[in-house]
Order: structure tokens, then sequence, then C-alpha cells
């Protein structure tokens, strides 16, 4: 038993979470929970009551949502080095891109896929302004690379980067050029193909 507990399903954004456990190279406990059930528990539900996953557990402290878990564990392991000195300008970067993803793309995203259109001439009340804006500002983040921060590989690299790679491959999120170079830095890294076999490995046993 550890003191930090990963609440996930293996196909979710609990993959997200799952990463960067593997990035912080310390023990930690999985609990894999299913849709509909054990995600909609009592007991789960105490923890995070929207009944969606990842969530984590350390100690006593509860965190949810997957921007929030990539920078709770960055900051509470900072010998890590997953997040940049604070007051850097690399700092932010982080923080940036960070909250990008989690804010204009995140929407930008979900409008592609359900097709939802802003009216004309509204774009300036839409959080992401337009998809067109948004991608030509994904562009802009990686195109100095090789990470967002510059050198440092981050914690905003595992929330960003997942979120443009889960989009290219739904369609959510064009493919280009130096957006599929980055991801490909990305998936190159051990423990991000540690976190998809573990969670490929559990889809299996599920079919099994």
């Amino acid at each position: 038993m550890t003191d930090l507990v990963l609440y996930t399903n293996p196909q979710s954004r609990g993959r997200m979470a799952h990463w960067m456990m593997e990035e912080l190279g310390v023990p930690y406990e999985t609990v894999w929970l299913d849709f509909g059930t054990s995600m909609k528990s009592a007991d789960y539900l105490a923890v995070n009551p929207m009944g969606k996953v990842p969530a984590i557990r350390h100690g006593e402290a509860v965190v949810t949502e997957t921007p929030a878990i990539c920078a709770y564990l960055a900051d509470v392991f900072p010998e890590k080095k997953l997040a940049p000195p604070p007051g850097s300008l690399a700092r932010a970067a982080y923080y940036r891109w960070m909250f990008f993803a989690a804010g204009p793309l995140e929407m930008a995203a979900t409008s592609r896929i359900f097709n939802w259109q802003v009216p004309e001439g509204k774009s300036i009340a839409a959080g992401f302004g337009s998809y067109a804006d948004t991608m030509a500002a994904l562009e802009k983040a990686v195109e100095a690379g090789p990470y967002l921060c510059g050198e440092q590989f981050t914690a905003a690299d595992v929330y960003f980067g997942s979120a443009v790679g889960w989009g290219m491959m739904f369609g959510s999120v064009e493919k280009r050029p130096v957006l599929e170079a980055y991801f490909g830095r990305l998936t190159a890294r051990p423990a991000f193909q540690s976190a998809q076999r573990i969670n490929d490995e559990r889809i299996k046993a599920q079919k099994a």
C-alpha cells in the first residue's frame, strides 16, 4: 500500500494521469473503475462527486481534473523536475499552455466533435475564439520546441501533449506536421510507453 492512489479506467482520460504517474517513477496504487457501475458507486462518489475519472488521493488530499492532477503532482514531487522554477519565463509558459489546453483547446475540440457552431460575429464571446485561432495557437506553442518550456519536459507536456495526441487520433485536432512531430517526441518517452502498456494490458484482461 502507498499513500498515492490513482482512480482510472483504461478507456478514459485517466491515461493522461497514468502517464504522469509513470513520469514520477514513485510507488502508487491503481484502482480500476468501470463506467456506470463502480465509477458511480457511493465509495467513489465520495472521492469525485462527478463520478468521473481520473482522480488521485495523496494521503488525505484528493485531486480531480487531469490538468490539476498533473500540476499538483509536479509540485509535491519537485525533485522530479516536472515543473520549471517559480517565477521563471519557463514557468510562465508552463502555466500558459497547461491552462490553454484545459480551456480553449478543450472547448474547440468539443465543439468540433459535436459540430457546435459559434454564430457569425460572436467569436469574441467564445473562450476559444474560433477553431482556426486555436489551431494556430497550438502550432505557436510547440514550434520552438522541443517541449512547451524549451528543453525541459514538464507536466504541461503530459496534459497538453495528451490533448493534442488524442485530438489528432479522433479528429478534433488537425494533423499538422509541427504537432505530429511534437507528439512523436512525447510518445518516444519510456514513461508514456509504460503507461500505454499498462492500460492496454488492462483492456486485454477485461476481454479475456
